[in-house]
């Protein structure tokens, strides 16, 4: 049942703060990080958790929540969502430990999961008409990109004042406030809706979960030990069959079909990549620019900035250019421009130098603005409009698996390069050191803060060590993103180029909205 003219505006408000809040919980802990890590404890294999038991669940849990929103209402699931983000949130504000923060983490992005599945439905719902949904989805998105861009900004200024706890608390009353406000929406279902795919749903999680393990531990446990090798067979065995699944269910989660159509299969490469390569590195950067470089968190944020900024205004550019040039020459060049971004970056130096950063993040900054506009207009030209939700639903699971996929891999490189640093440097010092344990503090990413149980002088020669081995390491995980960016390019290139033309831009999105 269409929603009335006078709650529809209600709706707006209510979806758009809920995307708000969880958009900004995966870019405002970037900043966040290192004040974790000094708090908590916690190793470079448990900030890894902090990001990826987040961005997991989100993924895997996306296209599930959208069904079940479809089957019982998509209302009814959005509350649920609201309440589990909301207790999660409180929870990684009390968390003791990184363990407890972790779990928390985990329940958060189920939440978030639950909210994402069901948000444009509900807008699809409340604006049936065509040039109204038009302008309410343009505000939606204008509210994730706000928050993408304002997270590292937001965090620094919260963790620099009342501390990192304050960057999950603070959605404690924006989630109160949405679900108050979700008293006045109008509970809205399609007539049909397909089955939910729990089988798919806990395959795809499992064999997931198995290979994002495998790769944050394979570093402490050896890449060719038993629990690494069995956890990377359980990884292929479980991925398979999840594939051998959906290849037979009637509703299953996600369409194999889509991404066998070379067009729709650039889309997804061209996200995945995206999330994978630049998205990821950030995490990295962040971590470096405050135990390397020694900023501040808020400094950090504001250093973050050219790039956030320049995707903010990139995106309504490349926008008014699909039209005239169509999505495919801006999905390549999104990758070409964060590729070669992150290659710019790896200039980076132990002072974090904005002189030497500022070039990369203008690059790649555009690069993520004209992707992501692209990708929203692409992914929907390239299926049927009875596909449209299903479209939607994949590019933005493929996003949020680029992202868990990115941080693990990039994490093993820090891991790995950091301590192969560093051993030949610990050498040609002269006085005793209890080498092992700086090769493991600097391998957890403590930078600056290695070896503060030693004597002065000593002291302060093994944290300049910890900080040349990072930065070094950091530099490789830019060099390393930026080529696999602009390899991507090239297989995104070659997909969406088997069409005869480039992909035209959609003249309507009501079928993605009303899915």
């Amino acid at each position: 049942m269409p929603t009335p003219p006078s709650r529809a505006p209600w709706t707006l408000v209510v979806v758009c703060s809920a995307i708000f809040m969880l958009t900004l919980d995966v870019t405002i802990v970037s900043v966040a990080l290192a004040g974790i890590q000094d708090e908590l404890t916690a190793s470079l294999s448990s900030l890894q958790w902090v990001v990826d038991g987040y961005t997991l669940p989100l993924a895997c849990g996306l296209l599930s929540a959208a069904v079940l929103g479809d089957r019982i209402g998509r209302r009814r699931v959005f509350v649920a969502g609201l309440f589990v983000f909301t207790a999660a949130s409180l929870a990684c504000a009390l968390a003791g430990s990184a363990a407890t923060l972790i779990a928390a983490r985990a329940v958060q992005g189920g939440g978030a999961a639950l909210l994402f599945g069901t948000a444009l439905p509900l807008l699809g719902a409340a604006y049936p008409e065509p040039a109204q949904r038009a302008r309410a989805v343009g505000v939606f998105g204008a509210s994730y990109a706000a928050a993408t861009a304002a997270g590292p900004l937001i965090g620094g200024v919260l963790v620099d004042g009342p501390g990192w706890r304050w960057i999950f608390l603070i959605n404690v009353p924006i989630g109160l406030l949405a679900v108050a406000g979700c008293l006045r929406l109008r509970e809205s279902r399609p007539d049909r809706a397909p089955r939910n795919d729990w089988t798919g749903a806990a395959l795809l999680s499992g064999g997931l979960l198995a290979l994002l393990t495998a790769l944050i531990r394979g570093n402490d446990d050896g890449w060719a030990s038993g629990p690494i090798l069995g956890l990377c067979t359980a990884s292929a065995v479980l991925l398979v069959a999840f594939v051998g699944w959906e290849r037979r269910t009637a509703d299953p989660m996600l369409s194999l079909r889509l991404l066998v159509r070379p067009a729709f299969a650039g889309v997804a490469l061209q996200s995945f990549a995206t999330a994978a390569t630049l998205v990821a590195a950030t995490y990295y950067l962040a971590l470096h620019l405050q135990n390397v470089a020694g900023y501040s968190p808020l400094e950090t944020g504001l250093r973050v900035l050219p790039l956030t900024a320049t995707a903010l205004v990139a995106a309504p550019v490349a926008a008014a250019l699909l039209r005239r040039f169509g999505a495919t020459p801006l999905l390549v060049l999104g990758l070409v421009l964060a590729g070669a971004g992150l290659l710019a970056a790896s200039l980076i130096d132990e002072s974090g130098s904005m002189a030497v950063l500022a070039p990369g993040f203008v690059l790649a900054g555009a690069g993520l603005g004209v992707g992501a506009a692209a990708t929203a207009s692409a992914g929907l030209a390239a299926v049927e409009p009875a596909d449209a939700g299903m479209a939607t639903g994949t590019v933005n699971t493929m996003r949020q698996i680029g992202t868990a996929a990115g941080v693990a891999v990039l994490g093993a490189v820090v891991q790995f390069q950091a301590k192969q640093n560093a051993q030949p440097l610990l050498d040609t010092v002269s006085q005793p050191l209890p080498k092992d344990r700086l090769i493991a503090e600097i391998g957890a990413g403590l930078g600056r803060h290695t070896g503060r149980y030693l004597p002065a002088g000593v002291r302060e020669t093994a944290a300049e060590i910890a900080r040349s081995a990072t930065n070094d390491a950091v530099s490789t995980v830019f060099l390393i993103s930026g080529a696999a960016a602009l390899a991507a390019a090239v297989a995104c290139g070659l997909l969406l180029t088997r069409r005869p033309a480039p992909l035209p831009v959609p003249v309507s999105i009501s079928a993605d909205l009303n899915s």
